[in-house]
């Protein structure tokens, strides 16, 4: 993938302590001079086309995938056409997360927060996207942007300092940048593909487990240390009355969700949720993302609310087992801190004669059943009194707490495996970074080894990508 690749033999100083030196013969301009501002309104709804900024790629956004606080009308969107270059320029102080850049491959409409562009001939829309992209990518974007929440503007992308090559070699590098992604996406679909079975293999022994399928053998050593095997139980069985539970042992029972547990609705009543006026206090908050991102437990966190915020949310315990009934639904985690979160999560407080952890695998095992009971009517939301209603496998206090061990014992070499692979996936992105930081920035001279590529094979479809919580806020809010 790199054969040919060499540093280029002249260079000058740019001037700029963050790209150093640049090949001898790059043009160093202002940004006016290769990115012109577009921001055309959609009048008339000319366009009805929807697109989203998510992960670094602007998308169609289908008509399903349309919800929260959608506009009455899309006029007040910008049109975007093939070619042009989106910029998420928002709360860079506090958010930073690479991948604001994307380059559209559609025409249509998306939101006039964000920064639109279309590039002027001395630049090709691709190589354009990559000047920008590289910007993001190294964090020199966030020298930029302006007021309480450090946000970009047109005039600050008109003033960036940037490095046009000759049109022959920014061909030669994006199709070189091409070429090496196809091979590291490649790479990431592969693990993330091996993460997927993983997960399903976990997620077996977990529902296995919970139902009584599977029963946990405690196993001495000749030190005396305990070990927990799940072994196919040979317990006299009984049917549960529910469908997806089957069968469970005679001495088990099943109880309501309500019954054995407190139910804490999630608050935040303000419109819209992104007022910067009610965050960066000291009170933590969380949204759905938090908890979809969370192996088991939910250790950080992105935002914080300040007292005005807090006045208009509530504050939920350290412990506390937190469901997604909105966006993700039915995902789990637990909160390793006091902290927030709005009425698209609810918390779960177990009674005494409950494991709180027996019950986050129990959930983890009714995700379907949860999303199979969400009406796509009401955006998909979950109903908390039919969470409430749901039957659940309840076994006596002691075996739920022996089922958990058991269940910790058996996934803890997927969890490993899973931590490998996710580690490999980020040096491979982080290499990605760097490779794309060296050849736009004139550090790596590809044009030879772009000469020896061959013709590009056509597109893999792109792995699904979970939402961006933060794009949701933007466009919707």
């Amino acid at each position: 993938m790199i054969d040919g690749v060499k540093p280029y033999p002249k260079y000058k100083e740019s001037g700029q302590q963050w790209l150093g030196r640049v090949p001898a013969h790059w043009d160093l301009k202002p940004g006016h001079a290769a990115f012109v501002p577009r921001g055309v309104k959609n009048t008339g709804m000319k366009e009805k086309t929807v697109l989203s900024l998510s992960y670094g790629r602007i998308k169609v956004k289908p008509i399903d995938k349309q919800h929260g606080l959608v506009p009455d009308s899309y006029e007040t969107y910008q049109i975007v056409n093939e070619g042009n270059i989106i910029i998420r320029g928002t709360d860079m102080q506090n958010d930073h997360t690479s991948l604001r850049i994307g380059l559209s491959r559609n025409r249509g409409v998306i939101s006039s927060a964000y920064l639109c562009f279309e590039t002027r001939r001395s630049v090709t829309p691709d190589y354009g996207y990559q000047i920008l992209n590289t910007f993001d990518l190294t964090k020199a974007i966030y020298r930029y942007g302006s007021g309480l929440r450090q946000n970009l503007d047109e005039g600050e992308i008109r003033r960036l300092p940037i490095f046009i090559p000759p049109l022959d070699e920014q061909a030669a590098i994006v199709r070189f940048l091409d070429h090496a992604n196809g091979k590291i996406d490649g790479f990431i679909r592969a693990k993330r593909k091996l993460i997927g079975l993983l997960h399903e293999q976990k997620q077996a022994i977990i529902h296995r487990a919970v139902t009584g399928k599977d029963e946990v053998r405690r196993m001495k050593d000749e030190n005396g240390h305990s070990s927990f095997l799940l072994q196919p139980s040979t317990l006299p069985q009984k049917p549960s009355g529910i469908p997806w539970l089957g069968d469970i042992p005679k001495h088990w029972e099943v109880r309501r969700v309500k019954q054995v547990t407190k139910i804490l609705r999630g608050k935040f009543t303000h419109r819209p949720r992104n007022d910067p006026s009610l965050y960066d206090g000291p009170y933590p908050f969380i949204q759905t993302g938090s908890v979809a991102g969370a192996k088991k437990f939910i250790t950080e966190y992105k935002q914080t609310l300040n007292d005005r915020g807090l006045a208009v949310s509530k504050m939920f315990p350290k412990g506390t087992l937190c469901m997604t009934i909105a966006a993700n639904i039915g995902d789990v985690a637990i909160l390793d801190f006091e902290a927030c979160f709005p009425d698209s999560v609810v918390g779960f407080v177990p009674r005494s004669s409950l494991d709180r952890d027996f019950l986050f695998f129990v959930f983890r095992c009714m995700k379907q059943e949860l999303l199979a009971d969400a009406p796509v009517n009401t955006q998909g939301n979950l109903n908390v009194e039919r969470i409430g209603m749901k039957g659940i496998p309840f076994p006596p206090l002691e075996e739920q707490q022996t089922i958990t061990k058991g269940i910790e014992a058996e996934t803890g070499a997927f969890d490993t495996a899973i931590a490998r692979t996710e580690r490999e996936i980020t040096l491979m992105q982080e290499y990605r970074t760097r490779l794309t930081a060296d050849v736009v920035t004139g550090k790596l001279d590809v044009r030879e080894a772009a000469d020896k590529l061959p013709d590009p094979e056509p597109a893999s479809p792109e792995a699904e990508e979970p939402e961006d919580e933060t794009e949701l806020e933007e466009v919707e809010g």
